[in-house]
């Protein structure tokens, strides 16, 4: 079973890079971006947005890692206060059988 995923992997990779290469044959067209207050240098269209889906790609990265990051804080903090409430939960048990002899 692993062989077989191992192959669709390869399959669809090399469906992406053949499709970008298309893409980027096909969009070769000399563009500047003009941002507002400054101009990028011109390239091809292509590049542009190529260099735009993998910025895209880089910052949603960077907010999952960011929100993991928080999740798994949060979830330490909730198992120490775990481990500290079975620790009292051990303590009033305990207690109660001491009392009751």
């Amino acid at each position: 079973m692993n062989w077989l995923k191992n192959l669709i992997t390869i399959v669809l990779g090399l469906i992406v890079i053949g499709v970008g290469i298309l893409f980027t044959i096909h969009n070769t067209d000399q563009v500047t971006i003009d941002l507002v207050f400054f101009q990028l240098p011109q390239a091809s269209l292509s590049l542009w947005l190529i260099a735009t889906f993998v910025l895209g790609a880089l910052c949603g990265i960077l907010l999952s890692i960011l929100t993991i990051l928080s999740l798994k804080t949060r979830l330490h903090s909730s198992q120490r206060k775990v481990v500290a409430f079975r620790k009292e939960l051990d303590q009033l048990r305990t207690a109660g059988l001491k009392d009751s002899t």
